[in-house]
């Protein structure tokens, strides 16, 4: 019985972590890039864009490539986003100590 209590507080603690790594990723900002910097847009954990800076060197641009730099930059937050959220989620795995061939149900 002492081993399902062991494993039992061993989930709560990964409960407890896992929750906390989901709080941080959503508190962190990232911002993504585009055309040399031309183009820069702030993004939260939660995926909600905070700011959208265009340099004024665009405004004499065509419209179709302020909205290619606009797309590309957001597309680099999301992915600095979702990497950020898997690289939380890497270090909550490496913790764990389950049996070999263990899946995981998500």
């Amino acid at each position: 019985m002492t081993d399902l209590n062991e494993l039992m507080k061993q989930a709560k603690q990964m409960q407890e972590k896992f929750k906390a790594a989901q709080d941080a990723a959503a508190k962190a900002v990232v911002e993504g890039v585009s055309g040399a910097g031309l183009v820069r847009v702030e993004m939260t954990g939660k995926y909600q864009v905070n700011n959208v800076k265009l340099d004024e060197s665009l405004l004499e641009e065509e419209i179709s490539v302020i909205e290619d730099l606009l797309a590309a930059a957001v597309n680099s937050a999301v992915a600095k986003v979702a990497e950020n959220s898997q690289g939380s989620l890497s270090e909550l795995a490496n913790g764990i100590n389950l049996p070999e061939g263990f899946k995981m149900p998500f």
